[in-house]
């Protein structure tokens, strides 16, 4: 039971019982301690209520998302986005249903707004089962829809921020249908975050029905004044790509982790995990084709791990001296990975 308000004994001692609770040991000790100090400094600071209010409120968001996403974290999701206000009978809608449902057949999730339009047609496909919403309180357009009403995977946020984050930091795709400002919002920040390194390479898929202009005409914009003005590189349109199809938008997320598990940095290089061991000959290809990315050094392989990554021993694994700057050429690689 949380102590009164006021009844500072009583919270100093359920304090002092959680850091002498059995928790994880290692890391996770320092952890809690850290967030617990903070909380003390929080108090010394004397911050504004309303300023307290928003690091409490958030906090707490975070803490019931994480929960709630807890049990699901080993099944692949994708993040879709699209406008709230798209009709039941635009060819959007039919085409968002499609893709959810195929997307399903495969074995991913989808996390959603939660709302109506695209939302709703990619969770209708999918099923609830395989849905999450993660609404946001809004004064329109955004109550939560009839097919995840109810359910323990509809998600309620104060704070586009926090909503944001859960969004990028549980799915492994990112979906983009079209939409308004908060499509485009979500987009930007998906490839600003895989461009700068901030998230991990992921698809960034666009769909849209055949004959529709929406994706087409907007990445030309894109090429014509960003590429044009070298305001972006030559290379960083390649980490979103264009379909017309369901099938395709599916084949495209499914095909990136086709040969690709996970990346990260170790210490100062640069890990790819594969599923599959490397044939001969492709770490040469790799060292030719793919030098511009290295900062010293060339491309080899990590079979002795000694500790320096735990996850699955049995996946391959490349290493290398990363430039840290051309991550859509990264993305490249990928795909030249998933290729061979």
């Amino acid at each position: 039971m949380r102590p009164a308000r006021g009844d500072v004994a009583q919270l100093k001692k359920e304090l002092i019982g959680i850091l002498e609770e059995d928790f994880p040991k290692e890391r996770a000790d320092e952890i809690y301690t850290d967030m617990l100090f903070n909380i003390g400094k929080l108090r010394e600071e004397n911050l504004d209520v309303m300023e307290l209010r928003l690091l409490n409120t958030a906090f707490k968001e975070l803490r019931y998302a994480l929960k709630i996403f807890k049990p699901y974290r080993h099944t692949p999701k994708a993040a879709v986005f699209g406008s709230a206000r798209t009709e039941i009978d635009h060819s959007s809608f039919k085409l968002a249903q499609e893709f959810g449902k195929k997307l399903a057949k495969k074995g991913w999730m989808l996390i959603t707004g939660g709302a109506s339009g695209i939302m709703e047609a990619a969770m209708t496909g999918a099923g609830t089962k395989n849905s999450f919403g993660l609404n946001i309180l809004l004064p329109f357009e955004q109550a939560a829809s009839e097919v995840i009403r109810g359910d323990e995977k509809l998600i309620h946020f104060k704070y586009f921020f926090t909503r944001k984050l859960m969004f990028l930091k549980e799915s492994q795709a990112t979906v983009l249908f079209p939409g308004g400002f908060g499509t485009f919002d979500e987009g930007f920040e998906s490839l600003t975050l895989v461009q700068t390194g901030k998230a991990m390479p992921r698809p960034i898929v666009a769909l849209d029905a055949p004959g529709s202009d929406f994706w087409k005409s907007t990445l030309r914009v894109f090429k014509k004044n960003m590429e044009g003005e070298k305001v972006i590189s030559d290379t960083d349109l390649s980490l979103i790509r264009h379909f017309q199809n369901a099938d395709e938008g599916v084949a495209e997320i499914t095909g990136f982790y086709r040969n690709y598990e996970s990346s990260r940095f170790l210490k100062d290089r640069y890990l790819v995990r594969l599923r599959r061991p490397l044939p001969d000959g492709v770490l040469s290809k790799m060292n030719r084709d793919f030098k511009d990315i290295l900062s010293e050094g060339s491309f080899e392989r990590l079979t002795d791990l000694a500790g320096e990554d735990n996850k699955d021993p049995g996946l391959g694994r490349i290493v290398f001296s990363f430039d840290r700057s051309g991550y859509s050429r990264l993305r490249q690689l990928i795909d030249y990975l998933n290729s061979v």
